[in-house]
């Protein structure tokens, strides 16, 4: 009896020192997803070159950022269309395509590029703060952004980027103030 009323306490201490030391440890900072009319948290790509893009230098564009994989058939169905709508768009300044690689590989992804001829471009996220930002669920997943830095659609799923409503629908956001 003694030696349960003995290992009764130990654990019962060991619960309370885990319960101490775990209040003290800071706790991860909060991400707040964002929604639909409010603009998203600053966050830093990484392109196949090295070169670093922050979301907030692309204000004063519309942006659609797509979240894509080589592994997802669904990505790979949309992106032809999305290769046409940025032959098209890119041209011109006021709109930016934001393409982020999701649990996938980039040197996989830049040979699947270069296999395929497409020329839009595709970018790394390391640290997440993207997809975290965004509460990427799985993919094809898009949100674009006003030239205010607003976001102003999401689009689960893959979509038909060329069709003359979505090309249409950009042109008009591009052409606000």
């Amino acid at each position: 009896m003694k030696k349960k009323g003995f290992i009764l306490l130990i654990v019962f201490v060991a619960a309370v020192a885990a319960l101490y030391f775990i209040s003290r440890t800071p706790q991860s900072t909060k991400v707040t997803l964002t929604e639909i009319g409010s603009p998203p948290p600053d966050f830093e790509l990484t392109d196949i070159n090295n070169n670093h893009v922050k979301i907030r230098d692309l204000k004063g564009s519309v942006v659609l950022v797509n979240f894509w994989a080589t592994w997802c058939g669904s990505c790979v169905e949309e992106i032809p269309s999305m290769e046409k709508m940025f032959r098209q768009l890119s041209g011109d300044s006021r709109f930016k395509l934001v393409t982020i690689l999701y649990k996938d590989d980039l040197q996989r992804a830049t040979g699947f590029m270069l296999q395929n001829g497409y020329t839009f471009p595709v970018y790394v996220n390391p640290d997440s703060s993207a997809e975290k930002t965004f509460g990427i669920t799985g993919v094809p997943e898009t949100f674009i952004l006003d030239k205010k830095g607003t976001l102003r659609h999401k689009v689960i799923g893959p979509e038909e980027w060329d069709s003359p409503r979505v090309l249409d629908a950009l042109r008009s956001m591009m052409n606000e103030p």
